[in-house]
Formats: structure tokens, C-alpha cells, sequence
């Protein structure tokens, strides 16, 4: 099994990377394309899970105990059956 957890900031927190991306596109001649940039990462685990389910709880609390400070930010879990 395979995680692909991508984490954010939370809506309302300031994103100091998004925004100069931001003008940076602006800059470049893309204001008319692009509305706001939100940066993130993205995590991707190998697992060792028998079930997808499994595998989603155990992501999930690696997300809550490690991966995600659950205060500024939130996360979404993919789970691929590889």
C-alpha cells in the first residue's frame, strides 16, 4: 500500500510563500490566470497494511501524532493499493 498525504495551511493562516508566488506570477504577466497560490508539501509512504482501511487509520494517526501540526494546518490522505 502507498500514502500520498499532501499537507496546507489552514484557510486563514498566512501563507508568506504563497503570496510571492503569487506576485511573482502576477510579475510574469499571469494576473489574469491565476486568483491565489496556496504552498504545501506532499509525503508519500510505503506501507506495510493489509487493508485499505488499515492503512488509512495508520496514516492518519502519523498525520495527527507527526506529519501535520493540526493547529496551522490540514491534510488529505490518498490511499493506493500498489
Amino acid at each position: 500500500m502507498k500514502a500520498i498525504v499532501n499537507i496546507y495551511l489552514k484557510k486563514g493562516v498566512l501563507d508568506s510563500q504563497g503570496k510571492a508566488v503569487h506576485h511573482s506570477l502576477d510579475s510574469l504577466g499571469f494576473q489574469d490566470v491565476v486568483s491565489d497560490v496556496r504552498i504545501g508539501r506532499q509525503i508519500v509512504l510505503e506501507l506495510k497494511s493489509t487493508s485499505k482501511d488499515e492503512a488509512k487509520a495508520e496514516t492518519v494517526k502519523m498525520c495527527e501524532e507527526l506529519l501535520a501540526n493540526t493547529v496551522i494546518e490540514d491534510y488529505q490522505i490518498e490511499i493506493l493499493d500498489v
